[in-house]
C-alpha cells in the first residue's frame, strides 16, 4: 500500500486496544484508483475485468460504488467519464471529503497504464479474498467460542468449508465463452474414450445391458431421478447400479500416470432412510441369496456364514463404494461431502436415497414445500455439473397413481412434479405390476379365477418395468427387467428365454 495515499472516509484500522498494535486488514488504495483512472479513460479496458471484479471486491466503498456506476454506463451504451459521472457523485458525502467530483478528474489523471488494467483487478480480487478469509476466520473463531446447543461443531466446520469453497470460486469465469471449435474437440473425446470402452458407453455403467442401450449410461453432469411408489424396488435398483458401478471401476491412466477416466466409477451413496448398516446387511443378503431377516438375527448355520457370507463381505469390501447415513442432510452438506469424497477418492457417481428426505441449505424450513424441493433439485444439479459426475437422486411418487386402473407412473406423479421434471436431464420410475396383482387375488372358492390370477402372476412375477419418462439426449421408453423379490435383486431379462433366466 503505497503511503502517499490520501486518507478516506472510514478507512480506518481495527484497533483491539490502545496497546495493541493496529490491525489493517489487507488492500491497496493506488491500485484501486489506477484501475478506476484506466476505466474512466478507455472503457473498453472494462470488458477485461467485469467478468469477475465486483463493486464488493473493493476495500473502499467509494470506489465501489464508482466502479459500479462505470459498469452501469458501459452496459447501456454510454460513455463513462468525469463529466456523465458527475451528477451521481454531487451530493456523495464520501467523495466529497476527497474535494467533490473533481476526485474523479484526479482518478482519470492516475491511469498511467491502461494496459495494466486487468493485474490491477488481479491484485484487488486477490486482495478481497484475503480480507474475506479474515473475516471467515474470525467468525468461526467466535462461533467457536460460543456453546449453541443448534450450532453443533460438526455442522461449523462444514459451513466453514462451504463458505471457503464458494469464497474460492465466486470470482472463476469457468464457464465463458469458448469457441465451437473447443466443444467439438471436447465432445470428440468422449466419444472417442466411449469407443475404446468394452461396451461403448459415454456414461457410468449400470450394470443391466438394456438400461445401458437405451441411456448411454449415466451421463456426467446429468441428475438423474428415479422415482416409483413405495414397495416397488427402487432403492433395490439405485443399490443394484450403485454397485455394478462400482464393480466396474477401472481407472484409465494417460502416459503421465495420471487418471484421466475410468470405467464404472467411485460411487458415493447418501442414504437418508436406511443407516448404513441396514444398508449393508440389504447388500450381503442379495450377494449370498440369504433373507437379510435371518441375517439380522443370525438364523443361519456354520457353513453359510463361512461359504456364503464371509466370501461375500470379503468381496464388497474392495469396492470403491462409500455410504453417507446422515439424515435429514442438506444440500450444503451433501455438497461439502461429496467435494471431499472427490478429492480424497476421485467421485465418479452419486446416488440420494431419497429427495423427500433432505432440507434445504437454509437454517429454517419454509411452509412452501415446493418452494423446497426446488431447492433441493436445482442445488443436485449444481452439484453435478460442479463436480463432473451423474447424480441419481431417488423421489417419491404421489398418491394419485392409486387411483387409476393403469398405474403405470407419469410425469405428473411426480411429488412437487414442476421443479423434479424441470430440473432432471433423465426421470425413470420403477414399476411392478406383480406388485398389485397380488392384491387381487379371487376367492379361493373360484377356481377358474384363481388358476387364471395365477397364469398372470407366473408371467409378471419376476418382471419389472424401468419406465423412461423424460431424457434431454436420448429416447424414452420401457426397459423390462428381471426382479427378485425374495431378495430384491435387479437383474438384466433375457427375452430369448425363460423369464425367470437372467444373466
Amino acid at each position: 500500500m503505497s503511503d502517499n495515499i490520501a486518507p478516506f472516509p472510514g478507512d480506518t484500522p481495527d484497533v483491539a486496544s490502545e496497546t495493541e498494535t493496529p490491525k489493517v486488514l489487507p488492500h491497496n488504495l493506488e491500485a484501486e484508483q489506477q484501475l478506476l483512472g484506466a476505466l474512466l479513460y478507455n472503457n473498453d479496458t472494462a470488458s477485461r475485468v467485469l467478468d469477475f471484479l465486483k463493486p464488493e471486491h473493493f476495500f473502499q466503498p467509494l470506489h465501489g460504488r464508482i466502479y459500479e456506476a462505470i459498469l452501469t454506463l458501459i452496459e447501456r451504451g454510454e460513455l463513462a467519464n468525469p463529466v456523465t459521472l458527475k451528477m451521481r457523485f454531487e451530493q456523495d458525502a464520501a467523495i466529497a471529503e476527497l474535494g467533490g467530483p473533481g476526485y474523479l478528474v484526479d482518478l482519470t489523471a492516475r491511469a498511467v497504464n491502461i494496459i495494466r488494467a486487468e493485474e490491477y483487478a488481479r491484485i484487488l480480487y486477490d486482495l478481497f479474498l484475503r480480507r474475506e478469509i479474515i473475516l471467515l476466520s474470525e467468525d468461526m473463531a467466535e462461533r467457536g467460542r460460543t456453546a449453541d446447543l443448534t450450532d453443533g461443531a460438526t455442522a461449523q466446520i462444514e459451513d466453514a468449508e462451504s463458505r471457503l469453497y464458494t469464497l474460492a470460486e465466486a470470482g472463476e469465469a469457468k464457464n465463458d465463452f469458448r469457441s465451437f471449435k473447443v466443444a467439438i474437440g471436447e465432445s470428440l473425446d468422449r466419444i472417442e474414450a466411449a469407443y475404446k470402452r468394452e461396451g461403448q458407453l459415454v456414461g457410468v455403467t449400470t450394470g443391466l445391458r438394456d438400461l445401458d442401450q437405451r441411456l448411454g449410461g449415466l451421463h456426467r453432469t446429468d441428475l438423474l431421478i428415479l422415482a416409483g411408489r413405495p414397495g416397488m424396488g427402487k432403492s433395490a435398483l439405485a443399490m443394484t447400479i450403485a454397485l455394478n458401478a462400482a464393480r466396474a471401476y477401472r481407472p484409465i491412466y494417460n502416459e503421465a500416470g495420471d487418471i484421466v477416466d475410468a470405467e464404472g466409477a467411485v460411487v458415493g451413496v447418501f442414504s437418508l432412510e436406511m443407516s448404513r448398516e441396514q444398508l449393508a446387511t440389504r447388500i450381503v443378503s442379495e450377494q449370498t441369496r440369504i433373507s437379510s431377516n435371518d441375517l439380522r438375527t443370525g438364523r443361519i448355520d456354520k457353513s453359510a456364514f463361512m461359504n456364503q457370507v464371509v466370501p461375500a463381505t470379503q468381496e464388497l469390501n474392495d469396492l470403491p463404494l462409500f455410504i453417507d447415513d446422515t439424515p435429514a442432510i442438506s444440500i450444503a452438506q451433501l455438497r461439502s461431502r461429496a467435494r471431499r469424497l472427490k478429492r480424497q477418492h476421485g467421485l465418479g457417481l452419486i446416488i440420494i436415497d431419497y429427495i423427500q428426505l433432505m432440507r434445504p441449505s437454509g437454517q429454517k424450513r419454509t411452509e412452501n414445500r415446493v418452494q423446497e424441493i426446488t431447492e433441493i433439485t436445482q442445488g443436485l444439479k449444481a452439484v453435478a455439473k460442479e463436480l463432473n459426475v451423474p447424480v441419481l437422486a431417488l423421489s417419491q411418487l404421489s398418491r394419485q397413481v392409486e387411483q387409476r386402473d393403469d398405474k403405470r407412473p407419469q410425469l405428473s406423479d411426480l411429488r412437487e412434479s414442476g421443479s423434479i421434471e424441470q430440473d432432471a436431464d433423465v426421470v425413470m420410475f420403477v414399476y411392478r405390476e406383480a406388485y398389485y396383482a397380488q392384491k387381487d387375488k379371487p376367492d379361493e372358492e373360484n377356481f377358474a379365477e384363481v388358476e387364471k390370477w395365477q397364469e398372470k402372476m407366473a408371467a409378471i412375477y419376476n418382471r419389472a418395468e424401468c419406465i423412461i419418462g423424460k431424457q434431454r439426449h436420448g429416447p424414452t421408453g420401457t426397459v423390462d427387467i428381471f426382479f427378485e423379490p425374495e431378495f430384491t435383486i435387479f437383474r438384466d431379462l433375457d427375452t430369448h428365454h425363460d423369464p425367470g433366466d437372467i444373466r
